[in-house]
């Protein structure tokens, strides 16, 4: 493909530009189960090329950065998990709110350290999940937590100033990197657009699905059509 400007620009300095992905549905496929989420072979060598073109490649994700690493299988790559939680030192207090309210859910949780995720895919009746699901958001914001809504899932996290953006930006400074490429597949993935405006050259990439926020591809500066469509891009860069 020929690049667009302001992807063409980013690549002719790669050793002063950073490439930064979401995980699940941007590097890795949607799958019924969470537990089983793998980046394909054909992406992990395209992100082994990218770790020694650029000066820095990373993953800025929901998952915990330990899990990330498992799913993601490649030596070089950076991580900030938790929507950037793991950085914050005041997320730490809120841990036992969090424990009471995973213990009290009437809904099986995928348990992190500083988070909790609801993942309703797999539901046989979907609407009567997210009404029960909406019962414990509204539990969870009576606790002082914070219930957001993603793809098929309601996370529950600390009221702290700590998101994908201030996750981004702290990857970026640690390397001194003003130009990078971020791209992301959901709502919390907008906090990470948000971020890049601050930058020297920010390069904003939506990856669509059936179930991408409308919002997203509206703040991208590029759209490509699901994980597949995001290694094509990646091969050119």
């Amino acid at each position: 493909m020929s690049l667009p400007p302001l992807l063409a620009e980013l690549a002719s300095a790669p050793g002063e530009a950073a490439i930064l992905l979401d995980v699940d549905g941007t590097l890795a496929p949607i799958v019924p189960d969470p537990a089983d989420s793998l980046v394909p072979e054909e992406t992990r060598t395209e992100l082994r090329r990218l770790v020694a073109r650029y000066a820095l490649v990373g993953c800025v994700t929901g998952r915990p950065s330990d899990v990330a690493r498992e799913i993601v299988g490649v030596d070089g790559v950076v991580y900030a998990g938790e929507h950037g939680l793991e950085l914050s030192p005041d997320a730490q207090q809120w841990i036992p709110a969090l424990d009471e309210l995973v213990a009290s859910a009437p809904w099986p949780a995928e348990r992190k350290r500083f988070a909790a995720a609801f993942h309703y895919r797999t539901a046989e009746d979907e609407q009567a999940a997210v009404a029960l699901l909406s019962e414990l958001a509204e539990r969870a914001r009576h606790a002082g937590l914070v219930a957001r809504w993603g793809r098929k899932v309601l996370e529950v996290r600390p009221p702290v100033d700590a998101h994908k953006g201030t996750a981004l930006l702290h990857l970026l400074e640690s390397r001194g990197v003003r130009r990078a490429l971020f791209a992301g597949d959901d709502d919390t993935d907008l906090d990470a657009f948000g971020a890049m405006e601050q930058l020297d050259l920010g390069v904003k990439v939506a990856v669509s699905s059936d179930e991408e926020p409308r919002a997203l591809s509206g703040a991208a500066d590029l759209v490509v059509d699901g994980p597949a469509g995001l290694v094509e891009l990646l091969r050119e860069l």
